[in-house]
């Protein structure tokens, strides 16, 4: 059975896959027992919750964001570099910025995949 959705549109759903699951990974890390408490006090894991940390986890979540806009916008040529950076700054992000938790590796796991497959696809993308 072949696919209806084009290449862009399918690019901009994993983009999009992407983005809702690093939210996702982060709220249901609430509900682990004792983190709660950690996040009130500004520290989790070792980690200060300063506004810096703050600023550049909003930046790296808004390059998955801006992907599913710019999927449908940027010339193929373009859009070939941009989305390779992308993927390699987002997986950095997933990699990086995640935990050891049995969740955020499953998460990681899922975001990971889709990010080869929309690099995948954005090089099978014609010119």
């Amino acid at each position: 059975m072949q696919s209806t959705i084009s290449n862009p549109t399918l690019i901009s759903l994993l983009w999009a896959f992407v983005s809702f699951n690093i939210v996702f990974a982060d709220v249901l890390s609430l509900y682990v027992p004792g983190v709660l408490p950690q996040v009130m006090e500004g520290v989790v894991e070792g980690v200060a919750l300063s506004e810096g940390l703050m600023l550049a986890a909003a930046v790296f979540i808004q390059i998955p964001v801006a992907m599913i806009v710019l999927t449908h916008v940027l010339p193929p040529r373009i859009f070939r570099s941009v989305t390779t950076l992308a993927v390699v700054v987002t997986s950095v992000f997933v990699v990086g910025g995640g935990s050891l938790k049995m969740h955020y590796i499953f998460v990681a796991l899922c975001e990971l995949l889709a990010l080869f497959t929309i690099l995948r696809l954005s090089w099978a993308r014609r010119v």
